[in-house]
């Protein structure tokens, strides 16, 4: 069994939410979840599972960067049968087109990171996100009268970095903003034949230095955490 998730068989939905960080998901459980149960708690890094609309949905962090959500997600893949994981997170917007508050339901992530090449041997600089998923989001937004613009995401390994120019690869790809999990999500679940999906909010516009603060950041994060939800039990 997983050496990272203490979570017994059985314990884990077929479709995973992973915020990157344990307190949203413990959050997401809390307010979001009917009857959520802590699963596991391993290194501090929190799983729940429990109902939404009548449907068994968990709820977990990715830690922050591909070598974790590496780990968390693979482990989701193969230890506990996951079929689905929805990376809910937030993202830096290049340019001032993008808004603070928006949606974006990611087609492809861009990256420098040899992550993907030499864990699974897969060479491209973009992977898109896997499965059906995607589509199940861009359907379920407008149901709910959301626009979650369908875009492509620069994923770096970089937080902070000398040059503050747009790095080369995300104007190759025309990724308009920048995060740090997807690109390894979508080269698990390449690898894997599974089904994987990243929906973003744009928290931060680089160029001006706009941003959500942390006391807005509950409320600016429902329409993404509800999308993610609904869209994840219709693929049950």
């Amino acid at each position: 069994m997983s050496i990272h998730i203490s979570a017994k068989k059985g314990e884990i939905a077929k479709v995973v939410l992973q915020p990157g960080d344990p307190l949203r998901a413990k959050y997401i459980a809390e307010n979001f979840l009917e009857d959520a149960k802590l699963v596991s708690q391993t290194r501090g890094i929190l799983y729940y599972t429990g109902l939404y609309k009548g449907k068994e949905i968990s709820v977990g962090a990715s830690g922050m960067g591909f070598p974790s959500i590496g780990i968390y997600s693979f482990e989701l893949f193969t230890e506990y049968d996951v079929d689905t994981i929805i990376r809910i997170g937030t993202c830096g917007a290049y340019t001032t087109d993008l808004k603070v508050y928006d949606l974006l339901n990611v087609e492809n992530a861009a990256s420098e990171s040899t992550y993907a090449k030499f864990a699974w041997g897969i060479e491209e600089e973009s992977i898109s996100h896997q499965g059906n998923i995607f589509n199940t989001i861009n359907e379920t937004a407008k149901e709910m009268s959301l626009m979650a613009k369908a875009t492509n995401i620069h994923s770096s390994d970089i937080f902070y970095r000398k040059d503050p120019a747009i790095p080369a690869i995300a104007t190759k790809y025309n990724c308009p903003a920048v995060e740090m999990e997807a690109f390894g999500l979508f080269a698990n679940a390449k690898h894997l034949g599974k089904n994987a999906a990243t929906i973003l909010t744009v928290s931060d516009i680089i160029p001006t230095h706009e941003n959500i603060s942390a006391d807005q950041r509950e409320k600016a994060l429902k329409p993404m955490i509800e999308l993610a939800l609904e869209a994840g039990i219709k693929s049950l």
